[in-house]
C-alpha cells in the first residue's frame, strides 16, 4: 500500500486548517474585537498548539488507529464515551463538509456573477461528488492534490501579507488602537477563532497510512498547527494594516474588503478570489478524508456496521467516504445553515476536550503499568513503546481543559442546546443499541 510522508500529511492538516476560516472568519472576529482579534489568534494559536502535542502524543502512541479523538477516547474510556465522542466528531465532520463546500458555491457564484441559490447549491454538490471520486483514488493521490491546493493558497495569503507590508499602515495606533466590546469581544472573536484552526486532526486519522507511523504524525500535526497561527496572525496584522479595527464591518470577504480600501490592483482581487475557491476546496476535501477514517475505524472497532470497512483496490474506504459524502449533500438542504454549524462546532470542539482527558487517562495508565502489555483488551491497539512525549505535562493539558470549557461557556445560546440535544440523542442510540444487543451492563462503585 502506497503511503504518504512528512509534507503530505502536513498539507492534509494545511488543508483543513486553512480553508474559509482565514478568508472568511478573520473578518468575523476583527468585527467583532476590533484590534483585539489579533489577541484571539494568538490565545487560540497557543490552544491549538497544546491540543497540536496532545495528538501527536496520542497519535504515536496509537500508531495502527485512523479515528483520531474518537480512538483516543476509546482507548481510554471504553466503547461507550468513544461512541459518544465518536459520533459527534463524525456530524462534526460532515456538518463541515457541508458548510465549507456551500461557502465554495457562494464564492463562486458570487465571481461569475450569479447569487442565485440554485447554482450556490449546484456547486457545492459538483465540489463534494469530486472530491469524493479524488478520495477513491487513494490517500496518497488525496495528499498530492492536497499538496499542490496548499501551495497556492499559503502562496496567496503570503502575497496579501506582502501588499499590506507595502501599502499599510504600520503604526501602533492604526494596529492596537480599536478594541472592540473589551474582554468579551476578545471571548467571543476566540470561539470564531478557535475554529479557523479546526481541522488538523484529520491528520490523526491517517497514522496507519504515514510513513514513520505515529512520529510523523505528531510532526505533522504540530507543523500544521504553528505554519496556519504564523499565516492567521499575518493576515489579521495586514487586515489591521489596511483598514482600522473600528471600521471593519460584518463582511464576508475581508481580505477583498481590506484590498478594496487600499485600491489594490484589479489581478489581486481575482488571486484572492481564486485564493478563497481553492482554500474552501482543500478545507472540504479534508473534512471528508477525516469523516471517512472516523467511521471505518468505528466499524474495526465493532460500533458501526460491517459494511463501512470495504476498501477498494486502492485501499479506500469506500463506503464510509461515499456515507460521510452522502450525509454532506443531505447537511447542505437543511435549510439552516445555523444548526449544520453548531453541530459541527459544538462535534469538534467536544472532541478537543476529550483529548485532553484521554491523555491524562493514557499517562495515568502507563505510568500505572511499566510493562509493554496491552492492559485496554485484546483488540486495543494502544502500546507503550517509544512514543512521542508532549513537554509540561500535565500543567499544559489541564490549561487546554480549562480553555475549552471557557470557550464552551462562550458559546451561543442556540448552540450549546443544539450540541444537548444531539449529545442526548447519540446516548440513547448507543444504550439502545446495548440493550438490542444484550450486552452487560458495567457497574463501578466510586465509594464503599
Amino acid at each position: 500500500m502506497a503511503k504518504i510522508g512528512l509534507a503530505g500529511a502536513t498539507a492534509i492538516g494545511l488543508g483543513a486548517i486553512i480553508g474559509a476560516g482565514i478568508f472568511v472568519l478573520s473578518g468575523t472576529t476583527i468585527n467583532l474585537a476590533g484590534s483585539g482579534a489579533l489577541i484571539a489568534f494568538i490565545i487560540t494559536g497557543i490552544v491549538a498548539i497544546i491540543l497540536a502535542l496532545e495528538m501527536g502524543e496520542l497519535s504515536s502512541e496509537m500508531p495502527k488507529e485512523r479515528g483520531a479523538t474518537y480512538s483516543f477516547t476509546y482507548n481510554a474510556f471504553g466503547s461507550e464515551l468513544g461512541f459518544i465522542g465518536g459520533i459527534l466528531l463524525y456530524l462534526g465532520y460532515t456538518a463541515a463538509v457541508a458548510t465549507i463546500a456551500l461557502g465554495f458555491g457562494s464564492y463562486l457564484s458570487s465571481a461569475i456573477g450569479n447569487s442565485n441559490q440554485l447554482y450556490t447549491y449546484a456547486f457545492s454538490i459538483l465540489l463534494i461528488l469530486i472530491l469524493t471520486f479524488i478520495n477513491y483514488r487513494g490517500i496518497k493521490n488525496t495528499a498530492k492534490t492536497d499538496l499542490v491546493l496548499v501551495v497556492f493558497k499559503v502562496a496567496v495569503l503570503a502575497l496579501f501579507i506582502a501588499f499590506a507590508a507595502l501599502y499599510g499602515t504600520w503604526t501602533v495606533h492604526q494596529i492596537t488602537g480599536f478594541m472592540t466590546n473589551g474582554i468579551g469581544g476578545i471571548f467571543s472573536a476566540s470561539v470564531i477563532a478557535l475554529f479557523a484552526y479546526a481541522g488538523f486532526q484529520a491528520i490523526a486519522s491517517l497514522t496507519p497510512d504515514l510513513i514513520g507511523g505515529g512520529r510523523t504524525a505528531a510532526k505533522a500535526i504540530i507543523l500544521s498547527v504553528i505554519i496556519s497561527m504564523i499565516l492567521y496572525i499575518g493576515v489579521t496584522l495586514s487586515l489591521l494594516a489596511l483598514v482600522p479595527g473600528n471600521e471593519f464591518g460584518l463582511v464576508a470577504n475581508p481580505l477583498s474588503y481590506a484590498l478594496n480600501a487600499a485600491s489594490a490592483p484589479e489581478w489581486l482581487f481575482i488571486l484572492i478570489s481564486i485564493g478563497a475557491l481553492v482554500a474552501t476546496t482543500s478545507a472540504t476535501l479534508s473534512m471528508l478524508v477525516g469523516g471517512s477514517r472516523t467511521l471505518f475505524q468505528m466499524s474495526v472497532d465493532g460500533l458501526l456496521p460491517k459494511r463501512f470497512l470495504k476498501k477498494n483496490g486502492r485501499e479506500a474506504p469506500v463506503n464510509s467516504i461515499l456515507l460521510t459524502a452522502v450525509l454532506g449533500i443531505l447537511f447542505l438542504f437543511s435549510g439552516n445553515i445555523y444548526i449544520i454549524a453548531a453541530i459541527s462546532n459544538f462535534g469538534i470542539l467536544f472532541s478537543y476536550l476529550l483529548t485532553g482527558l484521554a491523555l491524562i487517562k493514557i499517562r495515568r495508565i502507563r505510568n500505572h503499568y511499566k510493562e509493554k502489555k496491552d492492559i485496554l483488551g485484546e483488540k486495543s491497539m494502544v502500546n507503550f513503546k517509544d512514543v512521542f512525549q508532549m513537554p509540561l505535562y500535565p500543567h499544559l493539558p489541564i490549561l487546554s481543559i480549562v480553555a475549552i470549557l471557557i470557550f464552551f461557556y462562550a458559546f451561543p445560546n442556540g448552540v450549546i442546546s443544539t450540541g444537548i440535544i444531539v449529545m442526548l440523542a447519540t446516548m440513547l442510540i448507543y444504550y439502545v443499541m446495548r440493550e438490542i444487543k444484550n450486552k452487560q451492563v458495567i457497574k463501578v462503585r466510586f465509594f464503599d
